[in-house]
């Protein structure tokens, strides 16, 4: 039974056609199956290696998505700020005060002066 078994193992011959490789003869190969756990370790490597970049890839996208909505937060923050700037000058303040006749708020005519109170010890 050993010979036999040693007879369907026979060494294919060394020039492999096309017809033989896409048959699948290659696989029957001698060689092919003393190497089969290397061909199974680069095919592991090779899926590791094509998820990695896939996952990197989202990630990109990811970081490009959220560095545009950042821009355009900190575009509307200044511009806000702007806004505000322009509103709380004192000129502006006066011109609302003036327009608004229901305010009771009116511009000062004297200067602030200083109230010293006596600290009870």
């Amino acid at each position: 039974m050993a010979k036999q078994a040693i007879e369907d193992e026979a060494p294919l011959s060394s020039s492999f056609t096309l017809r033989k490789i896409l048959g699948g003869d290659i696989l029957t190969a001698q060689v092919i199956r003393r190497q089969i756990w290397l061909i199974v370790l680069v095919v592991f490597f090779i899926i590791i290696y094509i998820s990695n970049r896939y996952s990197i890839q989202q990630d990109m996208i990811e970081i490009d998505q959220l560095q545009e909505e950042l821009q355009n937060a900190k575009y509307k923050a200044l511009s806000s700020s702007s806004q505000i700037t322009e509103r709380s000058r004192e000129s502006n303040v006066l011109k609302m005060l003036q327009n608004n006749k229901d305010s009771v708020l009116h511009i000062a005519t004297q200067p602030p002066y200083i109230i010293n109170v006596p600290e009870n010890e």
